[in-house]
């Protein structure tokens, strides 16, 4: 797809490295004219400056504007990526209540108040892609963090709902859903991530060929991990043979901690 994205004016959210940066780097390669937003502005900077992109470093929530502003009046590709995940659930010590609301903002209501700035824009003119970083979690769960499991079934829906509801109307909607990826947020999952996702996990980069490649294919589900899929249908064909599994998994956690 060299040059597929040529001229295009791209956002990429909590883009100062893992995958954000990944993508990033991906649609510079492209051609693409690429805003990297991360509220680390020094990492904002780092990629780039690396990239010949535009550093916008702030709140993910509110940077449509000045991003469309920085890219000469257009946005092409939004890529809602920054995220965030906290250990827990809702017993055995108290309720996280700040975990929950920061998991709901930045998974999700992040993504709704994006595409709310972005649709006027792109209906108007029939055209316009949206991204979301999702993770298995959003069409599975994880095990030891009920905020990250619940908010990206949230960013899923609410992706599933964009692509139902505009693609008639040119808006191209993509869910990226990848295991684990060598990242600092997957080194932040402690136990539970070193049992579940780092057997399988891959690098930043096969996330963004995976990108890609579903958008010249021109999928809204994207699979960086295919295996995924085989789980999705299970889980959906057979909800308690799934759940025994999945509670197997936790009781093997729960012995190793």
């Amino acid at each position: 797809m060299v040059g597929a994205f040529q001229g295009a004016g791209v956002v990429v959210t909590g883009a100062g490295g893992g995958i954000g940066a990944a993508l990033a780097r991906r649609f510079a390669a492209e051609g693409a004219r690429v805003v990297v937003n991360d509220l680390d502005s020094g990492r904002a900077k780092g990629v780039a400056d690396e990239i010949d992109g535009i550093a916008l470093p702030g709140d993910a929530s509110a940077i449509v504007d000045d991003a469309r502003d920085a890219l000469g009046g257009t946005v092409d590709v939004y890529c809602a990526n920054a995220g965030v995940a906290f250990e827990g659930g809702t017993a055995g010590g108290p309720l996280d209540e700040t975990a929950w609301a920061a998991s709901w903002d930045v998974n999700v209501m992040a993504h709704v108040r994006a595409a709310h700035a972005l649709l006027p824009a792109w209906l108007e003119r029939g055209s316009g892609r949206f991204v979301s970083t999702v993770s298995a979690a959003g069409l599975l769960t994880m095990i030891g963090a009920a905020p990250y499991a619940v908010t990206k079934h949230g960013a899923l829906a609410f992706a599933e709902w964009l692509s139902l509801t505009y693609r008639h109307r040119g808006v191209k909607v993509h869910a990226i859903c990848p295991q684990g990826v060598r990242t600092d947020m997957l080194a932040a999952t402690g136990s539970a991530g070193d049992l579940v996702l780092q057997p399988t996990a891959i690098e930043p980069e096969a996330v963004a060929d995976a990108l890609l490649q579903g958008i010249e294919e021109d999928r809204f589900l994207i699979l960086p991990h295919p295996e995924v899929a085989a789980y999705h249908q299970a889980r959906a064909g057979d909800p308690d043979r799934w759940l025994s599994g999945m509670n197997r998994i936790q009781q093997q956690w729960e012995e190793a901690r």
